[in-house]
């Protein structure tokens, strides 16, 4: 049940649909029906939290177990914080509505260190003790994962567990162990956290205390011998891992958002610089029949044009040409597109580009990381110059615009020389020309490496800030050209970022300190305070320099040595001197093994699909346009939680109906085809609607009737087919009015302000249009009727002209003078047309 709503609110803060919960695939279960109530926790915005792919597979297999129930709850922007603050509301699942405060576990996902305010942030919001230790019986029990966990000293105080490696199998122990605990009543919280410490993959940092040797560096040691050791959890056999075949489809502007398919998992080309290729071995990949057979599904239940083949390399999947073959012959006729995130140069082939532009050219990424080859060599890039010009020449060649290029500063050994390589290689490459000799252009990233805790460079110091600045401005000076776009992190963003991934439990204070002063949305560069950062560390006494800017000995004890990722130390300190040294060490899926560590050989090892021709032999016909066209005219309305929709929101909405309901849509031709779709009006956000019409154009073996009922099937809650017939097209730039029902949630129309807005000659809007002239506006020749229905609800009727349209919270601010909270909070229902002229108000066209 929903303790307190947050609708009153909604038409106050920006983008409300983060906070509804309704979109498609939802999983919505009774409280009162389960024994365990789980929160799957994001802190950051909805839309790049719901963009997350693990948090989709955990809710997925949470909510498979008829005695669990899994919902989601996102870090509020904070703007909606202030109101749930003003209003006493806590923070509460997407779902139902519950209290953060009202689940058995509350687990968060830890992608980023700067995120770690945002934590504290829900936590309190949610009316939660931010520390552990603060937190009693009546409280839900605080966990966490993710791949920062392999440091989880800086965040250890706030929970009672956290996972460590793949959450698939371990999250399900734990939910069987609470159960089990939860039947045996009388038993403390830490009888369970004590069950949970025996799985492989948990570390409960109350079990482990931390001391302090004479020059400051810590110790993480268990209390007492019988705690086993924290071992990182792997997932075995990636290709029989469940997998969403119903994945949540997002409302709003998500920043992935498209069907994600997980082709591998893990990493062996051994980048020095990269915690996740250290951390998620060996390489596990998904047969490509398991991939098929996924993405058949999520299509079918998403509606989704556009599928991202996902892995920490995805060019090096062993199937991926004869994949992607199979892919594009099934859904390229579905105008359905295929996206492949950052690849190395080398591996994406001339053939792999013509591919992926058969339905559309999409993002291209490549990360040469360094710019000269003494540098690549040094961070185990094993690329060549040459690959990269020959990627690039390859993209343009084949039509591709624009190119996005990353490199790191601040790498290990880095000098003067390999920054003006990196000048010289981006100039190179600018100069490049696609087909015909059409010019394209060169999006460049930067950003300072930082020494990540379990890879080769845990040994390294980070660069300083004024380093960084420095450097990042010789790039800006060298690389001035129309044709290259530099962006680059700022490299304050980056130090406190070096600081929670090197740090200890001193942290906690520090974090728990800055959250106070106001930090939080450290990762979004229009909230991050530096100022603030600094005022903390110098308040609470952190000695920032020491944990970010120091070079380690070879014998230093680590906050995360305590923590078992598989990947040995000695492994990780050979490969430093080999990085020192430039040497290459090889990739173990086509070489000797290296030693490092993670494979058993028996449960653990590495799972490689052989490409023997056979996913493009088993073809599937795709599918073809039916015979001909029809246009219609569809009518629809848009009512309660949809009047939170912007109108593009509203757009993909229908479009992914369409897709879900099976309905042959014709598209317009080119290098981006779209589906012939027009809708009438745009509603803006907050805006009902009983009356909206929209333009398609759909296979003509589908009849009206049953076009409405299949769309009505796959539409979310908010929007309703009415109606549907043939075009037939009339004059659209007419004069027309519209009628509206507005009601106030609060407060009244006063009587005597709509008289004197009869009785006025004129009433005059000043409005600057946007080439900035100023344009004048006489409502009394828009407003056609105005009236009371009661001293709550107006009845208005507004002139809407093609080149003049007004929305009725402007002509309210106008007359009645009331306060923007009162008019956004209003209820505004656009009812239907009338003509545009004087006569009966009670007729409506």
């Amino acid at each position: 049940m929903r303790v307190t709503h947050i609708q009153d609110i909604l038409p106050l803060v920006e983008a409300p649909s983060r906070y509804l919960g309704s979109e498609i695939n939802t999983i919505q279960k009774d409280h009162s029906q389960v024994k365990l109530k789980f929160a799957l926790a994001f802190p950051d915005l909805y839309e790049i939290g719901t963009s997350h792919f693990g948090l989709q597979i955990l809710y997925h297999i949470l909510n498979q177990r008829s005695d669990v129930l899994a919902e989601r709850v996102f870090a509020p922007a904070l703007d909606m914080q202030s109101y749930l603050r003003r209003r006493e509301i806590p923070l509460q699942a997407l779902e139902s509505g519950t209290p953060l405060s009202q689940f058995d576990i509350v687990g968060f996902s830890l992608l980023y260190e700067l995120n770690y305010t945002n934590i504290l942030g829900m936590l309190d919001l949610a009316g939660l003790p931010l520390k552990s230790k603060d937190r009693h019986h009546h409280h839900p029990v605080i966990i966490a994962g993710g791949p920062c966990t392999c440091n989880p000293e800086p965040v250890a105080d706030f929970f009672d567990a956290i996972v460590i490696g793949d959450g698939e199998e371990v999250v399900i122990q734990m939910a069987d162990a609470w159960i089990a605990w939860k039947n045996r009543d009388g038993q403390s919280r830490s009888a369970l956290l004590e069950s949970w410490s025996r799985l492989k993959g948990i570390y409960v940092p109350s079990f482990f205390k931390v001391s302090y040797d004479a020059d400051g560096y810590p110790q993480v040691k268990a209390l007492r011998d019988t705690i086993p050791p924290v071992e990182r959890a792997v997932l075995a056999d990636l290709d029989t891992a469940d997998f969403p075949s119903r994945p949540i489809v997002p409302y709003g502007r998500p920043v992935h958002d498209r069907l994600r398919l997980e082709l591998a998992r893990g990493c062996t080309r051994g980048c020095r610089f990269c915690q996740a290729g250290m951390i998620y071995r060996p390489v596990r990949e998904r047969a490509p029949a398991t991939v098929m057979k996924q993405c058949e599904q999520a299509l079918e239940t998403t509606g989704y044009d556009d599928i991202s083949l996902l892995s920490l390399s995805t060019g090096d999947y062993r199937c991926i040409a004869p994949l992607m073959e199979q892919m594009i012959h099934r859904y390229a006729c579905d105008h359905v597109a295929l996206s492949l995130p950052s690849l190395r140069a080398g591996t994406l082939t001339p053939e792999l580009m013509q591919r992926i532009k058969t339905v559309r050219k999409t993002g291209f990424t490549i990360a040469p990381e360094a710019g000269s080859q003494r540098l690549r060599d040094v961070i185990n890039k094993n690329i060549t110059t040459q690959d990269i010009h020959q990627t690039v020449q390859n993209a343009f060649a084949l039509g591709w615009k624009i190119i996005k290029l990353y490199f790191m500063i601040g790498l290990p050994t880095e000098t003067q020389k390999d920054l003006e390589a990196l000048v010289e290689l981006v100039r190179e490459l600018s100069l490049i020309k696609g087909p015909g000799g059409k010019k394209s252009s060169i999006n460049v990233s930067v950003a300072t490496l930082i020494p990540k805790p379990h890879t080769p460079f845990q040994w390294a110091p980070q660069i300083s800030v004024t380093e960084g600045w420095e450097k990042i401005q010789r790039l800006k000076r060298q690389l001035r050209s129309p044709r290259i776009h530099l962006k680059w992190q700022n490299p304050e963003v980056s130090y406190i970022e070096g600081l929670m991934a090197r740090g200890d439990r001193r942290m906690a204070d520090l974090l728990i300190h800055a959250y106070r002063k106001g930090c939080q949305f450290d990762g979004w560069s229009d909230h991050f305070r530096f100022d603030l950062w600094e005022d903390s560390i110098r308040e609470v006494g952190v000695d920032a320099q020491a944990f970010v800017h120091r070079a380690r000995t070879s014998n230093e004890v680590f906050p995360w040595d305590h923590i078992d990722m598989k990947v040995t130390r000695a492994f990780l300190w050979d490969e430093w001197q080999n990085a020192l040294q430039g040497g290459a060490t090889e990739d173990c899926r086509d070489g000797a093994c290296q030693n490092c560590g993670v494979c058993d050989f028996i449960s653990i090892k590495p799972q490689v699909y052989p490409d023997d021709g056979a996913a493009s032999q088993r073809k599937v016909i795709a599918s073809q346009p039916e015979n001909g066209f029809q246009q219609l005219q569809l009518s629809f309305a848009k009512t309660e939680n949809g009047r939170f929709w912007g109108h593009l929101e509203m757009v993909n909405i229908f479009i992914r109906a369409l897709r879900r309901a099976d309905v042959p849509i014709k598209f317009s031709e080119g290098f981006h085809p779209k589906p012939k779709i027009a809708f009438h009006d745009a509603l803006p956000i907050g805006l009902e609607s009983l009356c909206e019409t929209m333009l398609l154009t759909v296979s003509d073996q589908i009849a009206s009737d049953d076009l409405v009922a299949r769309l009505n099937d796959q539409l979310p809650d908010g929007l309703n087919v009415t109606d549907c017939m043939p075009y037939r097209k009339t004059d659209e730039n007419s004069e027309r009015a519209v009628v509206y029902r507005i009601t106030l949630n609060d407060g009244t129309f006063e009587a005597e302000a709509i008289q004197r807005f009869k009785t006025t000659d004129a009433a005059i809007l000043e409005r600057t249009n946007r080439k900035g002239k100023l344009k004048k506006i006489d409502l009394k020749a828009m407003v056609q009727h105005i009236h009371c229905v009661n001293p709550n609800t107006l009845e208005l009727v507004v002139i809407h002209r093609p080149t003049a349209q007004l929305r009725p919270d402007v002509i309210l601010r106008h007359i009645f003078e009331l306060p923007s909270e009162i008019i956004r909070q209003a209820r505004v229902v656009k009812l239907g047309y009338r003509l545009a002229k004087p006569g009966d108000p009670s007729t409506t066209v």
